[in-house]
């Protein structure tokens, strides 16, 4: 008998929750029994403190993500987060390079770019917010359907070569 296995995933909005629906929970089913994803942005640090020792009161296992933003390095971004929340096992923290964009981009191969009439990148480790929106062509209504657009398109392994962080990420958790 198996028990039963929980994992959250505290991604930082709306954007991140997009992407981790669509692309990572399907990767994870096989694994947990009840995946939940947590938006952490707008919560107060009392009750990202409180969550963080009832998810481990349980056993169940969680993934904090964070954008790198304007850190010099991985190390010193998990050292911040450290800081606000000690509770927070460092290894429990993946660290996304640039923003969630970046993984976003990843995901595009050539034709899908073109399909999408944007620019095909072979790395998308330096994306930020701003680039990714001034890649939205103009057809698009909102950042949203953009977004949407690129999911139905995403491919995992394409993600993979071009982001070292995405790719970091898949080979920690085997998925």
């Amino acid at each position: 008998m198996s028990s039963y296995k929980q994992l959250y995933l505290w991604v930082e909005g709306d954007d991140d929750e997009r992407f981790f629906k669509k692309v990572i929970i399907p990767k994870f089913q096989e694994k947990y029994d009840n995946i939940k994803i947590i938006k952490y942005a707008t919560m107060r640090k009392e009750k990202k403190d409180n969550f963080i020792k009832s998810i481990r009161a349980i056993n169940a296992d969680y993934i904090y993500f964070a954008d790198i933003n304007d850190s010099p390095c991985i190390t010193a971004k998990k050292d911040i987060i450290n800081k606000q929340h000690n509770l927070i096992h460092i290894n429990n923290v993946l660290i996304v390079i640039k923003e969630i964009e970046s993984w976003y981009l990843a995901g595009l191969n050539n034709d899908s770019c073109r399909q999408l009439k944007i620019k095909f990148r072979n790395n998308t480790d330096n994306i930020t917010k701003e680039t990714f929106n001034n890649l939205i062509p103009r057809k698009y209504t909102s950042r949203i359907d953009f977004m949407v657009e690129i999911l139905k398109r995403f491919s995992i392994t394409e993600a993979i070569r071009k982001n070292k962080s995405f790719n970091y990420f898949i080979k920690k958790y085997n998925i």
